[in-house]
């Protein structure tokens, strides 16, 4: 899999973890698995890996965003458009391996294809606020 579908995956993932409890998301995540049958198992551990990583740092991303936004605190943000940004800014700040460019692309690209008309444009203007 290329990466932005690795990210898609993961984005998804994220976004369930927003509706069941945390001692849940083994088996959905499981269960998830068991439907990317094209995926390699590396691609797996990438999903996995990266998914967990995020989830670690949700708080201290949260913060972040509340800090760097004016209106529209992490409460009062759509979900889809939370994990989009949730994502984005661990790839920015914790992921050496993604550009912050690319991490801006890809979560804007996200918010085209999963949420409102002005996501993509909100989106991009509070990820500007990272770089």
């Amino acid at each position: 899999m290329v990466r932005s579908e690795l990210r898609e995956h993961i984005f998804k993932m994220l976004f369930q973890a927003e509706f069941h409890a945390m001692e849940e998301m083994p088996e959905h995540l499981r269960l998830y698995f068991e439907n990317l049958t094209q995926a390699r198992e590396e691609d797996l551990s990438y999903i996995r890996d990266k998914y967990q990583a995020v989830l670690e740092k949700i708080k201290e991303i949260d913060a972040l965003l509340n800090e760097k936004t004016t209106g529209w605190k992490t409460g009062r943000m759509n979900k889809v458009d939370l994990t989009i940004l949730r994502l984005a800014v661990y790839e920015i700040l914790w992921d050496e391996e993604v550009p912050h460019g690319v991490a801006i692309n890809e979560a804007v690209e996200l918010a085209k294809r999963f949420s409102g008309e002005d996501a993509p444009s909100f989106v991009n203007g509070v990820l500007a606020k990272f770089v």
